[in-house]
C-alpha cells in the first residue's frame, strides 16, 4: 500500500504543485507540440523515481509517464471551453486509475474482496450516505414545497442548485462529526452558517425567508445527526 501512496503523491506534488499555470495555458494552446507537456511527464517520471528509489521499476516509471502524455494529450485535444469542470475531473480521475491498475500489475497486493463485502460497517456506512445525500435532499424538498411557493421571487437569484450542493456537504460534515464524536464541529458548523446568511435576512427583511430557512437547516441538521447517531447504534450492536 504504501507504494500507491508514494505514486499518488508523486501525481500530486507533478500535476499541481509542480505545474504552474502558465505551462497548463501552453499546452492547451500548442496542444502536442508544447515543450511544456514534456517537461511536465519528465517531472513525473523523476518524481515517481525518486519516491520509489529502486531502478528495478523503470519499466513502471516509463509506462506511467506514458500514460500520463497520452491522457494530458487527449485532454488538451479534446477540451471545450465549457467544459473545463468535467475534462479537470475526467483527467484526474483516468491518472489515479492508471496508476492503480499498474500498482496492481508491479505490486501484485493481496485483497480479501469477500472480506470486504462481508463488511457489514461498509454497507451500513454507504446506505447512509445515500440517505443524507440524495434521498433526504428530495424528503427536505418535499416537505418545504408549500413554504418554497410562498416566498419564491421574494428573493435574488443564486446558483444553480447551490441550494442543493449546500444542503448535501452540510449533512455530510454533520454526519461525520456525529460519528467520529466531534459534536463541537457541529456547533462550528451552524454558527459559520448563521453568520453566512445574516447578511441575507437583514438585507431581505422578510420574515418568511427566515423562518423558511431556520426550518430547512434544522431538518437537514436533525436528519443528518439523526442517521448518525442511527448508525453507530446499528454498528454498535452488529
Amino acid at each position: 500500500m504504501i507504494e500507491l501512496i508514494k505514486l499518488i503523491l508523486a501525481h500530486l506534488i507533478g500535476d499541481f504543485l509542480l505545474q504552474p499555470k502558465s505551462w497548463v495555458q501552453d499546452k492547451e494552446k500548442k496542444k502536442i507540440g508544447s515543450p511544456k507537456l514534456y517537461i511536465h511527464v519528465l517531472i513525473h517520471g523523476l518524481l515517481i523515481f525518486i519516491l520509489l528509489w529502486d531502478l528495478n521499476y523503470w519499466l513502471l516509471i516509463l509506462l506511467l509517464m506514458f500514460s500520463h502524455w497520452v491522457i494530458d494529450v487527449l485532454k488538451v485535444q479534446l477540451k471545450k471551453a465549457n467544459k473545463n469542470i468535467v475534462s479537470f475531473f475526467l483527467d484526474q480521475a483516468l491518472h489515479v486509475t492508471v496508476i492503480v491498475i499498474l500498482w496492481i500489475v508491479f505490486f501484485e497486493p493481496e485483497f480479501n474482496l469477500t472480506a470486504l463485502y462481508e463488511n457489514q460497517s461498509i454497507w451500513i456506512y454507504s446506505v447512509a450516505i445515500l440517505f443524507i445525500t440524495v434521498v433526504s435532499g428530495i424528503m427536505v424538498q418535499v416537505l418545504m414545497s408549500n413554504w418554497s411557493k410562498s416566498i419564491y421571487g421574494s428573493v435574488d437569484g443564486s446558483l444553480n442548485n447551490a441550494g442543493k450542493y449546500i444542503g448535501i456537504l452540510e449533512r455530510i460534515f454533520v454526519f461525520i462529526f456525529v460519528v467520529t464524536d466531534n459534536w463541537e464541529g457541529i456547533g462550528f458548523l451552524l454558527a459559520a452558517k448563521s453568520v453566512f446568511r445574516f447578511g441575507d435576512l437583514k438585507e431581505s427583511k422578510s420574515r418568511q425567508l427566515t423562518e423558511y430557512i431556520l426550518i430547512g437547516t434544522l431538518l437537514s441538521f436533525g436528519i443528518a445527526i439523526g442517521t448518525g447517531l442511527l448508525v453507530l447504534k446499528i454498528i454498535e450492536t452488529t
